[in-house]
């Protein structure tokens, strides 16, 4: 029986625009994501066997451990791709919220594809992965990548910026989490105004080698979901500097606020940009 380590880590929104809403039901989105130091860990095993089996477990009750986890559908993919056989068990050891615009999931499956690929000796090259991240899901393509991408399309069409170094603070409101597809939903029928262009600025930003990217951070979505949650609103008046990541809840400051305890909240602090995606777990 073979064995692999794969460190999977989160990802935030530094710019989140939504473009527009696609005929598969998706949205067309302008993003600037960047991977940041906290991680998910997946403990991989697989054994030929003439019949396939993929069996999963875990430390977080919130999350299913079956066909319904995206892990459980990256692998059940790739041995199709593959055309393999085998017993596969993962473990997800898991320390990225859930349901928290964090790319939890996400990450996890891109890091089962990269780590079954390197379990079996790299039987698809770097673009099969990417057309299987692509197949799975949005945000995959940038957790394969990692470092700082400028992510189009539904997020699956990656061009890979410089990362600059900022430390970062997560804030989410314990017992909240607020779907992708409700976020959106709500993101369609709101009547935002005047689009805001800071991808672009951003990019542009990035590309002068400026460290102050504070002034760029936006995101379509917390401008749609904002008014209908008050933890979302009290941690705006707490922190005015903080933006919400992706579909949310959690909100994330460019700046270390050290050991802040907030009653209802769980904050993660110390944290850092990184210029790596899923990868081996040494």
């Amino acid at each position: 029986m073979k064995n692999i380590s794969i460190k999977c880590p989160a990802k935030i929104n530094l710019t989140l625009e939504v473009v527009n809403k696609r005929n598969d039901g998706y949205h067309n989105i302008k993003s600037v994501m960047q991977m940041i130091n906290l991680y998910d860990y997946l403990d991989i095993s697989a054994e030929p066997s003439l019949e396939t089996q993929i069996i999963l477990s875990g430390n977080n009750p919130d999350i299913p451990y079956d066909e319904r986890n995206l892990v459980h559908k990256a692998a059940k993919l790739f041995l199709s791709k593959t055309g393999l056989s085998a017993i596969i068990k993962i473990n997800i050891e898991k320390h990225i919220p859930v349901s928290a615009g964090l790319a939890g999931g996400s990450t996890d499956a891109a890091g089962t594809l990269y780590g079954l690929n390197k379990l079996f000796n790299n039987p698809l090259t770097i673009d099969d992965l990417h057309a299987m991240c692509s197949e799975l899901g949005s945000d995959l393509n940038v957790c394969l990548n990692g470092g700082c991408i400028l992510a189009t399309g539904r997020g699956e069409k990656t061009k890979r910026l410089n990362t600059v170094p900022n430390p970062v603070t997560l804030i989410k409101p314990s017992k909240l989490g607020i779907s992708a597809k409700t976020a959106y939903s709500k993101c369609l029928n709101h009547s935002g105004g005047k689009k805001s262009n800071k991808t672009d600025l951003l990019v542009e930003a990035i590309n002068s080698n400026k460290n102050n990217l504070k002034d760029f951070l936006h995101n379509d979505l917390e401008t749609a979901v904002f008014n209908d949650y008050p933890e979302l609103q009290k941690i705006k008046k707490l922190f005015p500097e903080s933006i919400m990541s992706g579909s949310g809840s959690t909100y994330f400051l460019l700046s270390d606020i050290g050991d802040v305890k907030l009653e209802g909240y769980d904050v993660i602090s110390g944290l850092n940009f990184i210029p790596e995606g899923v990868t081996e777990n040494n």
